[in-house]
């Protein structure tokens, strides 16, 4: 036997060796881009999840931004309502004490109707 030949049978033997391998990765291939088993269902299905995400998330900013909107407009008058009443307890601060006490009569109405006389 040469040396030739010896070399053939290596060269031939690793080119089998090498096709089979080729086969095997092919099939795994194959099964990792099927849409409905593999990694490409999986990939298609994470895909619509984040399509999904990424629309609820411009809805709750939009939610958000209109929230925000709303608090700011009610803590601007809940302050012109605090201002109005510190003018009103400065006002009552000023009056003078020369008027003659009488006891105040206020009247209260409940939710039902009935009147109550607190003294």
């Amino acid at each position: 036997m040469s040396v030739t030949f010896i070399v053939d049978v290596f060269m031939g033997m690793a080119a089998v060796i090498a096709s089979l391998y080729c086969f095997i990765l092919s099939r795994r291939l194959k099964r990792f881009n099927q849409l409905e088993h593999g990694m490409g269902g999986a990939i298609a299905v994470l895909s619509a999840q984040v399509d999904d995400m990424t629309s609820a998330l411009k809805q709750a900013q939009k939610t958000a931004a209109g929230s925000a909107q709303q608090l700011v407009g009610l803590t601007d008058r809940a302050e012109q309502g605090a201002q109005k009443l510190e003018l009103m307890l400065a006002s009552l601060h000023d009056m003078t004490d020369d008027s003659p006490r009488r006891p105040h009569r206020a009247v209260r109405r409940r939710s039902r109707g009935s009147m109550e006389a607190a003294e």
